[in-house]
């Protein structure tokens, strides 16, 4: 059912997914001409890596989830 509908997008990050699930919807709302790009997985790793090295978030564990 998932890949009918165009507002769920599969992850399929390997490490770091928890990064990727927020760039994702992040670039939707601000319109980012990147947004296509970032749901197929391509040129995401560069922003994935800006957002966790700002200062106050830590993702390297996925919040808590194993």
């Amino acid at each position: 059912m998932a890949h009918l509908k165009k507002s769920i997008v599969d992850i399929q990050a390997e490490e770091n997914s928890l990064a990727h699930d927020f760039i994702i919807p992040i670039s939707r709302l601000e319109n980012d001409p990147n947004y296509n790009s970032y749901r197929r997985g391509y040129s995401i790793r560069p922003v994935v890596q800006k957002l966790l090295k700002t200062p106050g978030i830590n993702l390297y564990y996925g919040a808590g989830t194993p």
